[in-house]
């Protein structure tokens, strides 16, 4: 009868304790999902401003320095809805101004710079698809639905121009 009592509230305080860890757990999840969607968004404004500097140089011709504008502005100023349609369209724009022209060999310096933001871009998208799908399948597991470890917070969102961009960037 004595062991009851030690041991019961034991196990209550280790069930609790796991709980509390679990939830913990999940926490930094979404917090890295968060952060490494901030990184990503920075990465991706830095290409659009940079898309912007290539179409003003110039030596791009009026029909393709508009299109790429207007690609990154919209990619810029794109609400969450449409992000993933600006995100596509601005890397196609990036691609035919890559394949269409030599201006790779006249400002070898913004592509450079472009060859580098791109790489960042593939890195962070790999860690907001992977940061994503960390917290997704811990948020599928049973004892989390049970006891709602998850709270109030939202789903994490993996978009779809990231899966595009990767295998356009990679070509």
């Amino acid at each position: 009868m004595n062991s009851t009592y030690i041991w019961l509230p034991l196990t209550l305080l280790l069930v609790i304790w796991y709980l509390t860890f679990s939830a913990n757990r999940l926490d930094r999840l979404h917090h890295r999902a968060e952060t490494s969607w901030a990184n990503l968004d920075a990465i991706l404004q830095r290409r659009a401003a940079l898309a912007l500097d290539i179409a003003h140089t110039g030596a791009v011709d009026p029909a393709t320095g508009l299109l790429i504008t207007t690609a990154a502005h919209q990619a810029r100023e794109a609400e969450i809805s449409e992000r993933s349609e600006a995100e596509s369209a601005l890397t196609q724009a990036l691609l035919l101004l890559i394949e269409e022209t030599d201006l790779n060999r006249r400002y070898p310096e913004l592509f450079k710079e472009l060859d580098t933001i791109t790489e960042r871009l593939k890195i962070a998208i790999s860690l907001h698809i992977e940061a994503v799908n960390a917290a997704r399948s811990r948020r599928q597991r049973l004892i989390y639905r049970i006891f709602r470890l998850a709270g109030h917070a939202p789903l994490p969102v993996k978009y779809a121009f990231e899966d595009d961009s990767l295998m356009e960037i990679t070509r």
